[in-house]
């Protein structure tokens, strides 16, 4: 073998173990990311319920009209929105780590649950028709992406992905 044989082949083995290296690192961020999220979706999820017990305990006798109702309900929907998130976030992990590919599908999903999530606590009186316009065409926008992705993945199983 010449000497020039030789130094490819050791380049070689050195690219292979770099690689190895580099995928053993990025399943444990992987794993690190996916138990630091189900840590975080499960607090949020006591943190929900305390505040929900405390809610019926202590503040539901105050609520009098239906827009303190409507508030209230509001407050309810958002934080079980973020848990809903937090597992759709959850998932995306999981697929990338299972398959190495971002679903575009389940990007777009959490973007349309992360905008609902807004929508539900905005305060529509007090918004201005432009910034009204520009949320519509943002769910507009968001809701035709992924009809679009549903659509050609219907028909070609691996174009819901990015590699």
């Amino acid at each position: 073998m010449t000497h020039a044989g030789a130094m490819l082949e050791e380049s070689a083995h050195r690219g292979g173990m770099m690689e190895r290296l580099m995928r053993y690192f990025e399943r444990g961020i992987l794993h690190v990311a996916q138990v630091l999220l189900m840590l975080v979706i499960l607090a949020a999820v006591i943190e929900l319920w305390y505040l929900f017990a405390v809610a019926l305990l202590e503040r539901v006798q105050l609520i009098d009209s239906i827009p303190m109702l409507m508030q209230a309900v509001q407050r309810a929907f958002s934080g079980v929105l973020l848990i809903v998130l937090g597992l759709e976030l959850l998932e995306t992990l999981r697929v990338y780590f299972t398959h190495h590919r971002v679903r575009l599908e389940l990007v777009i999903v959490v973007a349309l649950i992360a905008v609902s999530r807004h929508v539900i606590n905005l305060d529509f009186e007090h918004l201005t028709g432009a910034a009204i316009l520009g949320i519509a065409a943002l769910i507009v926008a968001l809701t035709a992406g992924y009809y679009l992705v549903r659509k050609a993945s219907a028909t070609d199983p691996g174009a819901g992905g990015v590699s």
